[in-house]
Parts: C-alpha cells; sequence; structure tokens
C-alpha cells in the first residue's frame, strides 16, 4: 500500500474551509483498537486524526461511548475529549455520544462544564439513549437497570436545566451553570427525532450502521421542529462511512477491515479492528452479503470521483445539513488520507447537489 503524498501548509490553508460551507463535513472517531495494536496508541492515532482534521477544515471531531468492546478504546469519552481538545486549537470537539443512561446528569454537567472551561467554545455534548454496552457490562456500570427506560427525555431536560443561567434545582453544577454548550440528540429511531424537534435542538442519526429508518426520522424531525433559544431552526446531521484511495482496488481492500468487524460483533465474536482483506467480498458468503448491505449501505468506497459522486447524492436525498465522516481504517497513514481525500472534493459539492 502506497503512502499517501506529502501535503504542504499551503494545501491545507487552500482546503481549510468545509466549516464555511452549507454542506460541513465532521469527523467521528471510535478510537479503534487495531490487531496487534494497544488503546495508547489509539489515543495517539485519535490526535494525530484531529489535528489533520483541523488542518484540513472539518468541522468537528466527535468521539462516541461504548463498554466492553475489545475494538473501541473511547470508553471514557470526556477524558479522550479533554486529551484531543487540549491538542487541537480551533476544531469543536464532543461527545457523538454520551451514552445518559450510564450516567448522572450532574455528573455529566460537571464534565462537561469542566470541558467547556478549560477549551470555551469548542465543546459538543451529542446525547444517546442506547447504554452502549451488553447488559453484563450495563450491570457493571452500576446502571439502575429496574428504572424507566422513558426517563431519558427527563434527564436530558435536567442536564439542560444544570447549563441554564438560572437553574430550576436546588443543586448546581459547578462548573456547568451558565455554559453556552450545544447539546445535540443522537439516534437511530424515530424516539430521537421526537425529543429533538420537541426540545428544539440539532438532531444526529447513526446511518452510517442503522440506516433503517433514517428518512422517516429525518422527515418527522423537520416537520415536528420548534424553534428554542438554542436553535432556531431544523439542524440534521448524518453519519456516512467513507473509504477512500487512490484506486478502486484499495478503497475496497480498506474498507473490508470494518466489513469483518461488523461481521464478527453481529455474530457475537467482536473483537479489535482486523487487518484489511484483498477482495474479501467474494470470500464471504451471501448471509454475510446481506447483512452489510443492510447496515452500511451508507457508504462510499473508492477515488476521489467516486467519493464525490456518492456523498453528493446522499446529500441530495437527504438534505443532509452536515455529515459525520467516519472511517474505520487499520492502517493510520490510509486513514489520514482517506479523510484527506474527502475533504477535497468539499469544494466541488455546492455544484453538483441540489439545492433543498
Amino acid at each position: 500500500m502506497n503512502s499517501p503524498a506529502f501535503r504542504s501548509p499551503i494545501y491545507y490553508m487552500e482546503k481549510n474551509i468545509i466549516n464555511n460551507a452549507m454542506h460541513r463535513f465532521s469527523v467521528l472517531d471510535l478510537s479503534p483498537i487495531i490487531e496487534g495494536s494497544t488503546a495508547a496508541q489509539s489515543f495517539n492515532n485519535s490526535l494525530s486524526l484531529a489535528q489533520h482534521a483541523e488542518r484540513l477544515g472539518y468541522q468537528r471531531f466527535w468521539l462516541a461511548e461504548h463498554h466492553g468492546m475489545p475494538g473501541i478504546a473511547s470508553a471514557a469519552t470526556s477524558i479522550l475529549i479533554g486529551h484531543v481538545a487540549a491538542g487541537t486549537s480551533s476544531i469543536r470537539v464532543g461527545a457523538g455520544g454520551i451514552m445518559l443512561p450510564n450516567h448522572s446528569p450532574l455528573v455529566i454537567a460537571e464534565q462537561f462544564g469542566t470541558l467547556e472551561s478549560l477549551f470555551p467554545g469548542r465543546i459538543d455534548l451529542g446525547l444517546g439513549r442506547a447504554p452502549g454496552s451488553d447488559q453484563l457490562t450495563a450491570h457493571a456500570l452500576r446502571r439502575n437497570l429496574n428504572s424507566d427506560a422513558d426517563s431519558f427525555p427527563q434527564d436530558v431536560m435536567e442536564l439542560m436545566d444544570y447549563f441554564s443561567a438560572e437553574p430550576k434545582r436546588p443543586v448546581k453544577a459547578v462548573p456547568g451553570t451558565n455554559l453556552n454548550i450545544p447539546i445535540w440528540i443522537l439516534g437511530s429511531s424515530l424516539f430521537g427525532a421526537q425529543l429533538a424537534a420537541a426540545l428544539g435542538l440539532p438532531f444526529a442519526f447513526a446511518s452510517h450502521f442503522a440506516p433503517a429508518m433514517m428518512m422517516q426520522a429525518i422527515e418527522m424531525y423537520r416537520e415536528t421542529f420548534r424553534p428554542s433559544q438554542r436553535l432556531a431552526k431544523p439542524h440534521v446531521m448524518l453519519g456516512f462511512n467513507v473509504f477512500a484511495a487512490d484506486t478502486d482496488e484499495e478503497a475496497y481492500y480498506l474498507a473490508s477491515s470494518m466489513q469483518q468487524a461488523f461481521i464478527n460483533l453481529r455474530s457475537g465474536h467482536p473483537g479489535k479492528l482486523p487487518p484489511p482483506i484483498a477482495d474479501f467480498w467474494s470470500k464471504i458468503g451471501v448471509a454475510e452479503r446481506a447483512l452489510l448491505n443492510q447496515v452500511l449501505p451508507c457508504s462510499a468506497i473508492g477515488t476521489e470521483d467516486k467519493i464525490a459522486e456518492d456523498i453528493s447524492a446522499f446529500i441530495d436525498r437527504t438534505g443532509a445539513d452536515e455529515l459525520m465522516i467516519t472511517s474505520q481504517i487499520f492502517d493510520h497513514q490510509a486513514r489520514l488520507h482517506s479523510y484527506e481525500i474527502a475533504a477535497s472534493i468539499h469544494d466541488r459539492l455546492p455544484a453538483m447537489v441540489n439545492t433543498h
């Protein structure tokens, strides 16, 4: 595999346009632990990717909370956000997301109040309703598994209150009170869309691995959105997988690591991100192909022109305001290059995408 060519600082300055355009690009990182490596190296790679994304002009860099997953190092999400924010200077850094059922809203208010105080104007807080773990891990997290699953909306409102200028609750979040931290609702179903619309918050849909209800959720969110002090009009962010390379053959080779990981996960054998396999698609069965077609249709694999075509078609179909691009690639340099290619097509999008 050829390493990407060196790009000069001038190149990055010319490409630093993403956060000023209509359709924003952002980065979702699970801090993947690859086979033969460690979480420590994953954290170094996450910071390297964030610095690279900042130079390229990506809008935000989000990390996701998962627990008990051998291939995901971002369990202590707020600590890792601090690590990434300390090593960057302008890109927004946040959680995509914090799984609120695992935590007291007050604890999250204090953690993100601390992050916002350390890195003012750069912290995002995306909130999810899923536990991000299995039942055994959920027990180990000391969650109250007998509580009402529908307490998520109340927990979100409690958290929002801790950030307000005049909290209604007698307990205050210090730091946290009167801090303007953007809150997003994450989801893969209609529930998150309804809640985000009712609270007047931006909505991020997990279409990169759970696309089944994407179009319904987008429609519901936009049709029922209530303007709020936080957001005047709907804002939709969609997850999207990108595996970009200098040749189609290499791009499909790189994508095979994530494809293997999904098959392993759904078969009950989660592990570290495996190395890629040449011609992987021809080596798996009908059931495995059906699974991948079901969970990963919101993906672009190929060279720059193919990536541009697929992304523009996706935005045209969904009207997404922002794409949260994720690239689970085994080789770190190839991963950096994939994000570089995605950034390079951004200025072509206005001419390729219909106005919504």
